[in-house]
């Protein structure tokens, strides 16, 4: 009898491992998002989200963190694959930002909101794409 329970006891173990290994891999290889085609959540300019984040910067985490936000300003600095509006929202873009793009240039930004530098005061997005 106790052979009996014991088989079972390692049957349920192993169906229980089974099914955590498979929820785990699941969980940490999700689909990666595809923030040019997403629909923003929230459009602004860089100056309204910069004046947000120095008010209160928990609450602005929590409102635009991990969040497709679209964001207006002017070009203060070009790099390979960045650039900063108005000196207060860097912009990481994926790939190299067109040699076109100048200075004092008006754009249209969306990206993925992934927090503040308080250090440099800056709204940082990442996955960056200009908006026509």
């Amino acid at each position: 009898m106790a052979s009996k329970k014991s088989k079972r006891n390692w049957l349920i173990l192993l169906i229980f491992l089974a099914l955590s290994a498979i929820i785990g891999y699941q969980y940490i290889y999700q689909d990666h998002r595809n923030i040019e085609t997403e629909k923003a959540e929230f459009a602004l300019t860089s100056q309204t989200i910069s004046d947000e984040f120095k008010l209160d910067v928990l609450k602005s985490e929590k409102k635009y963190l991990n969040q497709t936000i679209e964001i207006s300003g002017t070009i203060t600095e070009v790099n390979k694959n960045d650039l900063t509006l108005n000196d207060i929202v860097f912009c990481q873009f994926n790939t190299s930002v067109n040699q076109s793009i100048k200075v004092n240039s008006a754009v249209k930004i969306k990206g993925r909101c992934i927090g503040y530098d308080d250090l440099l005061e800056q709204v940082k997005l990442d996955q960056c794409t200009f908006i026509k």
